[in-house]
């Protein structure tokens, strides 16, 4: 399956982005707000800079405490952003983000983003691949 088949499944739209400017506390909001783990640092909302992820804020504020959440974005964003097209296969994004241990994607074309996919989102669209194929493995062996 390609990537471009699990951001046409996907419910929500569009990619969640703050400023490389913005506090902490701010990209912390967004996440809640949205429900979501991570996201995008962008100035224009097409080109990531970076992306910040739950797990990037709670290392920091156990490191350093509850001034970090005045801090700009850009001091604790990944800034080495690992990307993939909609034309990659699912099981090589899902390969490089268990072996980069992390969980959000974005899907960057021409230096421009598209989208964005998580873990659990190909995790999805593979157990559903997996049942359809056994769906219809069962269907031919029964006749039907």
């Amino acid at each position: 399956m390609q990537v471009q088949q699990i951001l046409k499944d996907k419910r929500e739209d569009g990619v969640f982005t703050v400023g490389p400017k913005a506090t902490v506390a701010d990209a912390a909001q967004v996440l809640a707000e949205r429900r979501i783990g991570g996201v995008v640092i962008s100035e224009d909302g097409l080109t990531p800079l970076g992306i910040l992820s739950e797990r990037d804020i709670v290392r920091r504020l156990a490191a350093e405490g509850a001034a970090v959440l005045g801090q700009s974005v850009e001091l604790l964003m990944t800034k080495e952003l690992k990307s993939c097209t909609r034309t990659d296969d699912s099981d090589e994004v899902l390969r490089r983000m268990t072996a980069g241990r992390f969980r959000h994607m974005p899907v960057v074309e021409d230096g421009v983003m598209v989208g964005i996919i998580t873990i659990g989102d190909v995790v999805a669209a593979q157990i559903s691949e997996l049942s359809m194929e056994k769906d219809a493995l069962q269907g031919m062996i029964m006749g039907h």
